[in-house]
Order: structure tokens, then sequence, then C-alpha cells
């Protein structure tokens, strides 16, 4: 495809094939990553388990650029043990969703589409304890936070943006698949051509993938007083800037 695409987590692993592929094909790929050594020059640094970095990366993204046709939220963590993100949230849940929703409403007025890369393993948000403070185990908590990710796709299509999630692949061979659960299934390149369908996909919204075909996601996510709760948790943890926020949305 032609045109601009900010993909967030693009040093290592999906993120990365997925631009090299996208590169190939002449699209203007910005890559994103926490790691200077591994971005290179002309990449966007930030580190996403700090919200005031995810805000500073959405001001340079604006600042260099007048549009993005698609941004993906790719990045993404499993954490052994429980741990917290800058700002005193669970860190899964901070980087695997939290960031997203707030670079998503950072880049709301030059954005085209949104692709949320989530997974197939979801579990059902507990409201009453959403910061696992009462019991965390890894699995659960990466679970929760995708899930979390496809929530906010639907809502974003309700509110008029194109918006899509999708589960790659089944347990890649990732660096995070590796060291977070001890195997693989697939293959990078299997999750990188199923991701790419969708970024260049302008014709649907609003749906879940699982590879190639849509499917059905966790009931949770069709539930609309549960998607109510997640987006305002979501809105007072980042105060992030949509437009019928009290925080003034960006002109």
């Amino acid at each position: 495809m032609r045109g601009t695409v900010l993909i967030t987590g693009s040093t290592d692993g999906l993120g990365k094939r997925v631009a090299d592929r996208l590169e190939e094909g002449g699209t203007t790929v910005l890559r994103h990553g926490r790691s200077p050594d591994k971005l290179g020059a002309g990449g966007y640094l930030a580190d996403l388990s700090s919200l005031d970095e995810v805000r500073r990366l959405g001001e340079e993204v604006r600042r260099d650029h007048d549009s993005i046709d698609v941004l993906v939220n790719n990045a993404g963590v499993i954490v052994p043990e429980r741990r917290t993100s800058r700002d005193g949230h669970e860190l899964t849940f901070a980087v695997n969703h939290l960031a997203g929703f707030l670079l998503t409403a950072e880049l709301l007025p030059i954005l085209g589409r949104v692709v949320n890369v989530a997974s197939a393993g979801q579990q059902a948000i507990d409201f009453d304890d959403p910061m696992l403070e009462r019991g965390y185990e890894a699995y659960p908590a990466y679970a929760q936070s995708k899930l979390a990710q496809v929530m906010f796709t639907f809502d974003l299509a309700e509110r008029g943006v194109t918006a899509n999630a999708l589960h790659p692949a089944t347990l890649m061979d990732t660096k995070m698949v590796r060291e977070g659960l001890g195997r693989s299934r697939s293959t990078v390149e299997e999750g990188a051509e199923a991701t790419q369908a969708l970024i260049e996909r302008d014709d649907v919204s609003g749906r879940y993938f699982d590879g190639l075909e849509e499917a059905r996601a966790n009931a949770q996510a069709y539930d609309e007083d549960a998607r109510r709760r997640l987006w305002d948790l979501s809105q007072t943890l980042t105060m992030a800037p949509w437009p019928d926020s009290p925080h003034s949305p960006r002109s």
C-alpha cells in the first residue's frame, strides 16, 4: 500500500517484520521502539510504560506529519511477576492497552484508521480489581489486556473511527513468546501476513480477526456496559484528549 503507517514496537518480532514487508511494498513506515540501539536513526523512541512518554510520542508524530494513514498498536509485554508502570498502573495493562488508548487519542486529528494487535488469549476484566492487586498471574494479566484492546476497537468503530483488531497467529516465534511462554507454534511470517492484510483493508471496521478470518471475541467484548466501564476507567487513568472528554481535543 501507499501512505504512512506508524507501528509501535517495530524494532523486533512481529512489528519489525510487518514494517519490513510494508516498506518493501513502498509504504512509508514510522518505527517506534524503546531501545535506541535497535531503533536507529529516524525512528521514534518512547517507553510506553510511561504515559508522559506516550504523549510525547504523539506530539512528535503530529509535529512531523500532517497525516497518518494507519496506526498499528502492536507493542506488548508479558510480565512474570506483578509490576507497576511509571504511573502506578499494572504494567501489562498499561503497556498493552492504556498506551494504545492514549496514543490513538493523541493522533486522532491526523489519523486515518487503527489496527490493534490483540490475541485469541482473552479473559474477562474484573472491574472490581482491574489492576490485579488481589492476585496476579502473568497469563491472565496478558489475556485481560488483550481483551481490553478488542473492546477498545469496537468502541472506536462506534465512534466513527475505522478500527479493527486481530490475533495474528498462535504463539509466534518471538522473543516475548519464548521468554514468557517458553514455546512457539507458528512463525512470525504467518502473523505478519495477517497483520499486513488487515492494515491494507479500509472496507471493514469494528471487527476482530483470527489470522485472515473474521472471528468471535470473548463475550465481554460485546457487552456494552462492560465496554463503557473500560472506556471510563481508561479515560480516568490516561486523561486522553478524546473529543467528549474534559481534555480539549486538538484541532
